[in-house]
């Protein structure tokens, strides 16, 4: 859990920095201040982080529910692309919370890493 938060929070202080500077872009654009698109592209950015933390803990829960997933599995699941449904797992592997057993195809799944 302490990971988890340190890694939102890293990601946070990286997006804010970019969201700074695509704010005043915006609000040239917009005829807004910058603290508003500043803030409305920050609230963004955590929801949208917070949401795919979400979903790689539920993609987790399956795992421990079910043994073995694979990724059509997750991906209907979570209603994600296949390729969404890879990155989360991919970060679950990095994390070393799971495991793939196969290299390509429909014959990989997941596992709980042990």
């Amino acid at each position: 859990m302490g990971q988890v938060l340190l890694f939102i929070i890293a990601l946070v202080i990286i997006i804010v920095f970019f969201v700074l500077v695509i704010s005043r872009r915006e609000a040239g654009k917009h005829g807004t201040g910058t603290g508003e698109e500043f803030v409305g592209i920050c609230k963004s950015a955590i929801e949208t982080a917070l949401q795919k933390e979400a979903r790689k803990q539920k993609a987790l829960a399956m795992i421990q529910e079910r043994d073995e997933v694979s990724n059509s599995e997750i991906r209907k699941a979570l209603g994600v692309s296949s390729r969404t449904a890879v990155r989360y797992l991919d970060e679950l592997e990095k994390e070393r919370k799971v495991e793939q057993v196969g290299k390509i195809g429909h014959g990989v799944i997941y596992r709980l890493k042990l």
